[in-house]
């Protein structure tokens, strides 16, 4: 027969039990399924899913018999031959560490036909375009962003780092190439960072995101899209996060709230002699010493791009 002591500590055992399993199993939820936060989880029709889209030019495999340190991933208009071949050119020449790739949507208009022809020649002679069965537009560009998050975990697994990076950025690959020598290899992502982001409830401006969208205040810390750097591994687990994050056209902060799913902070990148960002997304007059000190700089069209390019890659050693 128990006594009342005996039963009080078979009891107490009990419950310590319960609540050591229960912890075990919460911390194994946290770290495997990330929880979803108030206001984000999906509705009907809410939400991005990369296999619902198909690839009406692929590229396979490009990364079968290689490990890129490197993918650049370059969203571009179907039309915009010139831009692509000023970034094959410069920043995007093809590399033993880095791969270039441009993603594209479905023209548009009365030239689709013209277009479509000219893009599919463009693909059989530089394997280097991806396009995707969606109308390309400013509206779908972040849809356009996680197939291309998801197209790089698919089909480059080995690659190292991966940037997203539009195709009128200056993009100083000799110091970036270094740069990341010694940068974090999983669950990091740097660019331009912005901390103060707030939603524009005008339903005349082109950044509006209404209430159902977004209910909050307040966005989460977010990169510029202009061009951000993130270790590959983050690919795979933003497409991953994409399924619990409303849909709403800005893609860099699209991209913010798929990083609070999964707990990643971006952080900053500067330079501390002088002290500035080393993601410049401000139009800045071509200075080939200032770009040496930095990894992007922006605003520069396809004729701009190559006059800069052939100054800065002859001399920007002596800097």
């Amino acid at each position: 027969m128990r006594t009342p002591h005996s039963w009080r500590l078979v009891k107490l055992l009990a419950v310590s039990s319960v609540l050591v399993l229960t912890a075990q199993f919460l911390v194994s939820t946290r770290t495997q399924h990330p929880a979803k936060p108030d206001g984000l989880t999906v509705q009907r029709g809410g939400a991005l899913s990369p296999h619902t889209y198909h690839y009406t030019l692929d590229q396979p495999a490009v990364c079968r018999h290689r490990r890129p340190f490197l993918v650049f991933m370059v969203p571009v208009a179907p039309q915009e031959a010139a831009a692509r071949e000023a970034v094959r050119t410069t920043w995007g020449a093809p590399g033993q560490d880095t791969l270039t790739l441009f993603f594209t949507g479905l023209p548009e208009g009365p030239r689709v036909s013209s277009i479509q022809d000219k893009l599919e020649d463009e693909s059989g002679t530089h394997a280097d375009i991806v396009q995707m069965n969606f109308r390309d537009s400013y509206q779908n560009l972040t849809i356009k962003t996680v197939l291309m998050m998801n197209w790089v975990a698919t089909h480059c697994p080995n690659a190292t780092y991966v940037m997203k990076v539009d195709a009128d950025i200056f993009v100083n690959v000799f110091h970036l190439l270094g740069w990341l020598r010694s940068a974090p290899r999983r669950g990091f992502i740097t660019g331009s960072v912005i901390s103060d982001g707030r939603p524009r409830r005008d339903n005349s401006s082109k950044w509006y995101v209404s209430e159902e969208q977004f209910p909050e205040d307040r966005f989460p810390r977010y990169v510029s899209g202009a061009g951000y750097v993130l270790s590959a591994d983050l690919a795979g687990r933003i497409s991953w996060a994409s399924r619990f994050v409303r849909m709403i056209s800005m893609e860099d902060v699209y991209v913010g709230l798929c990083l609070r799913v999964l707990g990643v902070r971006p952080v900053y990148s500067f330079s501390l002699l002088p002290p500035r960002n080393l993601f410049e997304i401000r139009d800045l007059a071509y200075d080939r010493c200032a770009f040496a000190k930095l990894i992007i700089v922006n605003g520069f069209k396809p004729s701009k791009l190559l006059h800069a390019w052939r100054d800065f890659s002859k001399d920007h050693g002596s800097c």
